[in-house]
């Protein structure tokens, strides 16, 4: 299995969002971009070594490359978690260190770890004595009152000697005491400055960067000053940002992208997915913001959002959503 970070190469990726970046919709992303790296939801390290371990780690072969990002801060827990996710074939391990969510706090994990570092490098140490495949870390660039100057410098240091192969950043602080998980997205203000400096402080480290990309312009931007960039909520609601992701990471020109392949692609998938006991739904909610500002894209995304979800749909909805988006036509009213 290759290093992803071995080669100095720069990486695009899709953010590891909750209840979003399931299955399904990485199966979907992995048709409009071969060689973006793909996340998981963050999955808790108990539930990995105790739960249902095909329904949480389960994937299509065509993900790759993947990486499973875990949840938790004990080490010996998070070094098994990390032992099984191999196990199941994923390319790199994430340690989550920078969810703000009320799950997370009650469980002392995720962002909170921003105030432990010292933890956070014995549960990289753990994870990278466990497996052979990449150990790396997402984290914010503080939380609360913390200084990110010092305590990103700080959580830096001890993880990159604890032998993390990546730091990709949020570059937000998250506020424990006083936002909601949504507002810890959008209101602290971004200080993408505070991860080029990390960089220049660490240039032969791997740094990425994530929080508010929008574009693929905008990654392009930022990978002159790290080496990596992820997108996250906007892959997600417009998903043909990414059709570009390829080109980009290759130097060429993108070339136009087959949507009617696409849409065929995920027929098929669906009909799979419903002949195992599943809803068409499971597969085309990841789909509802495919075809944002084209003309016809309020009809397709009326039919995804109502007929996918009616007991018995087939994928036969999903090529009729198709047949209303005018692919020449632009939309303002799309």
């Amino acid at each position: 299995m290759t290093n992803l970070y071995a080669d100095g190469a720069q990486i695009l990726a899709v953010a590891p969002m909750m209840d979003w970046t399931d299955r399904h919709c990485r199966f979907f992303h992995r048709q409009i971009t071969r060689d973006s790296l793909l996340y998981t939801e963050m999955v808790v390290a108990d539930a990995v070594i105790h739960g249902a371990r095909e329904r949480l780690l389960g994937f299509d072969p065509c993900e790759h490359p993947v990486a499973l990002q875990l949840g938790g801060s004990n080490p010996a827990k998070l070094a098994e978690a990390a032992r099984i996710g191999e196990g199941y074939g994923y390319d790199e391990i994430n340690l989550n260190v920078g969810c703000p969510s009320d799950r997370v706090q009650s469980g002392t994990f995720g962002a909170c770890l921003m105030k432990t570092p010292e933890l956070v490098a014995e549960c990289v140490a753990a994870m990278k004595g466990a497996v052979a495949i990449p150990v790396t870390v997402k984290c914010r660039i503080g939380v609360d009152h913390q200084d990110p100057e010092l305590a990103l410098d700080i959580l830096a240091e001890l993880v990159f000697a604890a032998g993390t192969d990546a730091l990709w950043v949020h570059a937000r602080k998250a506020w424990l005491e006083g936002l909601s998980p949504k507002e810890n997205r959008e209101i602290p203000p971004l200080d993408y400055g505070r991860v080029y400096r990390l960089k220049q402080k660490y240039p032969n480290r791997f740094i990425g960067i994530n929080g508010g990309i929008q574009t693929l312009d905008e990654a392009a931007a930022h990978l002159g000053h790290v080496d990596g960039a992820m997108l996250g909520r906007a892959a997600y609601h417009t998903p043909a940002v990414l059709t570009g992701a390829d080109a980009l990471l290759r130097g060429e020109e993108a070339a136009d992208f087959d949507f009617a392949a696409l849409i065929d692609v995920m027929a098929d998938y669906a009909a799979r997915h419903i002949a195992a006991g599943g809803r068409l739904g499971h597969v085309t909610r990841h789909m509802v913001g495919l075809f944002h500002g084209h003309a016809g894209a309020r009809r397709y995304r009326q039919i995804l959002s109502t007929d996918a979800n009616k007991p018995g749909a087939g994928p036969e909805v999903l090529r009729h959503a198709f047949a209303a988006v005018d692919l020449g036509a632009a939309s303002e009213a799309a």
